[in-house]
């Protein structure tokens, strides 16, 4: 069934039937999130009812503390799309303003979650709170549920080879380049999106490894410069690849752009929308004395690149597989 997306309350006309909600910022949906939708999926089959996420856009922090520059995981096009394959059948996206962000939590509570949504069961994590104050925290919900007929749960800390899942622990891990770390807090490959613009064609005709480039945004997530070993997604398609980000000091370029030599490819793809998943950093960005020593250090990056593409090809395989399911 295709998940049903609401972007206000207006659009809902009535309660949903055995309405089991979670709610959350959901940046990056990674597997402490997934803890989240699986329960509230299960109890809605149970029940023969509805699994309901809700969130919000943009991300609160932006509204409510913009000076800290938050940088997101996922776009919203991502947590969409992540979130319906998680499986829930509903997504109720609400718009996040500074007068929202006033709204005490027991309004929310009976604005959105009972009257609204008809809630049944709410699933929330151990340290989620909302509501002017953050007042809405587990223990508030509780007692809200007990006196309004709905059950809460609080799902605990899911963690990650003893590290505990979280949004912020990914962009740390990120930022760092610790990619093989990253996947598994996500549980898929930490992924770039855009159009592949036009660069300075020095890939190949210079260094006869033509490139696919897209433009950064220095106030996204982006992560530790250097080149990386990738899947790249197109047309239907996967490709391995490396990827370098950062300015490329050898031609002491002043834009951040993330370049990528796609192996086995030839077509013109200015234009067009490309994914690229990241698995792991190989080494840091560095000045070579000119192209030809940068050529070299080119080749030996696709040499062990394509090392690590052959001993993860069953991951890679699912990995292909996924993306073409979105």
């Amino acid at each position: 069934m295709t998940m049903k997306i609401y972007t206000s309350l207006d659009q809902i006309s009535g309660p949903f039937p055995y309405a089991c909600v979670t709610i959350g910022n959901f940046d990056g949906v990674h597997m402490g999130h997934q803890q989240l939708f699986n329960t509230v999926s299960d109890l809605a089959r149970r029940h023969r009812g509805t699994g309901i996420a809700i969130t919000f856009e943009p991300h609160p922090l932006q509204v409510v503390r913009p000076d800290i520059g938050i940088k997101l995981i996922s776009t919203y096009e991502q947590k969409v799309e992540l979130i319906a394959m998680a499986g829930v059948d509903v997504l109720l996206v609400l718009p996040f303003t500074k007068e929202f962000a006033a709204m005490d939590a027991e309004h929310f509570v009976d604005r959105v979650l009972v009257e609204t949504l008809g809630v049944k069961e709410l699933v929330v994590g151990y340290d989620y709170a909302f509501g002017k104050g953050r007042q809405g925290n587990a223990e508030f919900l509780e007692a809200c549920g007990r006196q309004r007929g709905f059950t809460v749960r609080v799902i605990p800390a899911f963690k990650v080879d003893g590290m505990v899942v979280s949004s912020s622990k990914v962009r740390e891990l990120v930022t760092a380049g610790r990619m093989e770390e990253v996947t598994k807090l996500l549980g898929r490959y930490y992924q770039l999106r855009g159009v592949v613009q036009m660069g300075k064609k020095r890939g190949g005709n210079i260094l006869g490894f033509p490139t696919a480039n897209l433009s950064l945004n220095e106030n996204d997530l982006c992560p530790k410069h250097g080149v990386y070993v990738t899947q790249v997604v197109y047309g239907g398609k996967c490709y391995g690849g490396v990827l370098n980000i950062g300015y490329n000091p050898t031609f002491a370029d002043s834009r951040l752009a993330a370049e990528t030599h796609i192996f086995d490819f030839n077509q013109d793809i200015y234009g067009q929308p490309i994914k690229i998943n990241l698995l792991k950093h190989l080494r840091g960005e560095r000045k070579f004395s000119g192209p030809e020593e940068l050529t070299a250090q080119i080749t030996r990056d696709v040499a062990e690149a394509r090392e690590v593409l052959a001993e993860a090809e069953e991951e890679l395989i699912l990995s292909c597989a996924s993306q073409h399911n979105d």
